[in-house]
């Protein structure tokens, strides 16, 4: 039988202890680090930066679900909506701001969102619709910069009703399915372009 040194098993113990609790702290500050780099993107009235890079289509991709059937949320766009496409017809492209896939499907068959441009030195506010492999889209309103403007879609059996402040619309929906699991799509710049600047906007979800 191997006997073991006594005194070896005791000056291994402080060496695991160290290494234990180096490990623990190392969790919680990177627990620290992730939770306060979070809440610095919201600022003291509940809304999130949501900013697209030059150069960049998406502003992040992070994958969130949901099986809500109203989704609300307002949002405030500053002087960083201007913009001049490089194609002047990719000036009527749609650029998107918030919205939910739709009918179990994956969002580039079918979802809504809400859509905007800048155009004709105006921001303008559209629904944007994926169905059945294709898009549509129509214009709802104009809205001032600096404001906060109330958005809504809301998902009944046979319609979308989308709304800008006191504005709503009513869209056919190609499925009837209620409280089905949906994901969340984000400000994304595009069409064919990408942002020719950092595109800033601030979204509030009540």
């Amino acid at each position: 039988m191997i006997k073991r040194d006594k005194n070896v098993i005791k000056s291994q113990m402080p060496k695991r202890h160290a290494i234990v609790v180096s490990i623990i702290w190392y969790i919680l500050a990177m627990s620290l680090y992730f939770l306060f780099s979070s809440c610095k993107k919201i600022d003291e009235n509940g809304f999130r930066d949501y900013v697209i890079k030059e150069g960049k289509h998406s502003s992040r991709t992070s994958y969130r679900t949901t099986k809500t059937n109203c989704l609300q949320f307002q949002a405030i766009f500053d002087e960083s909506a201007i913009y001049q496409s490089i194609d002047t017809n990719n000036q009527y492209d749609i650029n998107k701001l918030y919205g939910l896939s739709d009918c179990k499907d994956n969002h580039t068959k079918t979802s809504m969102r809400l859509g905007w441009r800048w155009l004709n030195d105006s921001l303008e506010i559209h629904w944007f619709q994926h169905v059945n492999n294709n898009f549509v889209f129509s214009k709802i309103s104009t809205i001032k910069l600096n404001i906060i403007v109330n958005f809504s879609i809301i998902f009944d059996e046979n319609y979308y009703y989308v709304s800008v402040d006191n504005d709503t619309v009513t869209i056919d929906r190609p499925c009837n399915s209620q409280s089905i699991r949906k994901y969340y799509l984000y400000p994304y710049f595009g069409g064919d372009e990408t942002a020719p600047h950092d595109i800033k906007i601030k979204i509030k979800s009540i």
